[in-house]
Formats: C-alpha cells, sequence, structure tokens
C-alpha cells in the first residue's frame, strides 16, 4: 500500500533482471541525463539506438481498484477502468519526456511493470492503452518481456564486440603481413651476402690451388748434379 515501497520493490526487480543479464559495463542504474532528471537505469548501447531508458512503474493501486470492482457493478468498472488508464496514460507521458532526450538516448525508452498481472491486464483489456505506448515510442514489458529484451540487448552487445575484435585482428595482420615483407627483404639481403661469400671461397680456393700447382712443378725442376760440398778452411 506504500508508494515509496512499491517503486523500490520494482527497481530492486529491475536491478536483479539487468545485473543478471548484462555485463556491469552495460548499465548504469541512477544515471542522472543532462537534464538533471534520474532514470532508474540507462542502457549503453552503440548508436544507433543509442543508450536506452528504463524506468520502473507499479500502478498498483489502480489496478486493485479495477480487480476490486464486483461482478456486474457497471458504473464502478467504467470508473475503475478510467482510472487504470489515467495511471497508465501519465506513465507513459513522464517517460516519454523525461527519458527521451535528443541527441543523448535512444529515440525510445522502457516501462517496466513489476508485476505479470498488471502487464497481462493492459494487454488483455486496453489495448488502445498499448497503442498510445507505441506511438510514444514507450515500450512497455514485463519481468517476463524484460528478460527477452535483455537477452536481445546482449546479443547486440556481442555483436559489437565481435566486430570490434575483428578490426582489431585485421590491424594485428597487417601489421605481421609487414614484418613478413621486411623479414624477406632481409633474407634476400642475407642470400646475396651468402652469395659474395661463397663467391670469395671458390676465389681462394682457387688461387690456393694454383700456389700448389706452382710449388709441384718446382719441385719436379731437375737440377743435374748434387752441390759440391764446400772445402775445409
Amino acid at each position: 500500500s506504500n508508494k515509496q515501497a512499491r517503486g523500490a520493490f520494482g527497481e530492486v526487480q529491475l536491478n536483479d533482471l539487468v545485473s543478471s543479464a548484462l555485463p556491469p559495463q552495460a548499465y548504469e542504474f541512477q544515471s542522472t541525463l543532462s537534464s538533471g532528471v534520474r532514470v532508474d537505469c540507462l542502457l549503453h548501447l552503440p548508436n544507433p539506438p543509442g543508450s536506452i531508458a528504463i524506468d520502473a512503474k507499479f500502478p498498483l493501486e489502480s489496478y486493485s481498484a479495477l480487480r476490486a470492482v464486483a461482478a456486474g457493478d457497471t458504473p464502478a468498472l467504467a470508473a475503475a477502468q478510467r482510472g487504470f488508464q489515467q495511471a497508465i496514460r501519465k506513465h507513459i507521458a513522464d517517460i516519454r519526456d523525461k527519458y527521451i532526450v535528443s541527441g543523448e538516448t535512444a529515440e525510445s525508452a522502457l516501462m517496466f511493470l513489476p508485476s505479470e498481472a498488471v502487464y497481462a491486464e493492459l494487454h488483455a483489456n486496453f489495448t488502445s492503452l498499448v497503442e498510445e505506448s507505441y506511438k510514444a515510442r514507450v515500450w512497455i514489458v514485463s519481468p517476463t518481456t524484460m528478460m527477452a529484451t535483455l537477452n536481445t540487448v546482449r546479443a547486440v552487445l556481442k555483436d559489437v564486440r565481435m566486430r570490434e575484435q575483428a578490426g582489431a585482428i585485421q590491424k594485428t595482420v597487417g601489421l605481421l603481413l609487414d614484418d613478413v615483407k621486411r623479414l624477406d627483404e632481409r633474407v634476400e639481403k642475407l642470400k646475396s651476402h651468402f652469395a659474395m661469400t661463397e663467391k670469395d671461397l671458390r676465389e681462394v680456393d682457387i688461387s690456393a690451388d694454383r700456389i700448389t700447382k706452382r710449388g709441384e712443378r718446382i719441385l719436379e725442376v731437375d737440377l743435374g748434379d748434387e752441390p759440391t760440398a764446400l772445402p775445409k778452411p
């Protein structure tokens, strides 16, 4: 029965859903926009669509009044339906005016209803309100549909990370190819040095062979008689 407690209940449930589905860097609770207003949760998505605001709303009083109408009490039912419509319509307008900021957030925002029963009542008997929310670009979600939405957000963030990593991989491969090219150039230089060294070794071998052959020819020369011994003094 306490509005503040209901608001806290919706925020806690929203926090649990978001923190269990997304990495910490993908969201911020109680985020303050440039206009000075504070939103229950801001999902950080790349452009497009940009950051998406989520505000928890729990119109329990109007819903309880609607469910408490006795069967057959048409005037009371009509009054309760008007009260429920007014509560939902006000929440839609508040979210549209406060949490959709051109150039700062996405062009749409989410209204989180922390009750499957209220969400079911809205879609079963107040389809015109749902259509109004679409026109205002305020998407109404329950705990179940909120989790489905968060799974989609997680898939988007994963795709963004993959694309970022693909760019980093391409950059690294480019640098690797540059290194391979430089290595090839240095191998070619080294091969030329080896070729020069091989040529020098062949020339040294040729010179050594010539020297050996000349020495052998000298040894083969016949100098005649043995040399005469010198007389003793």
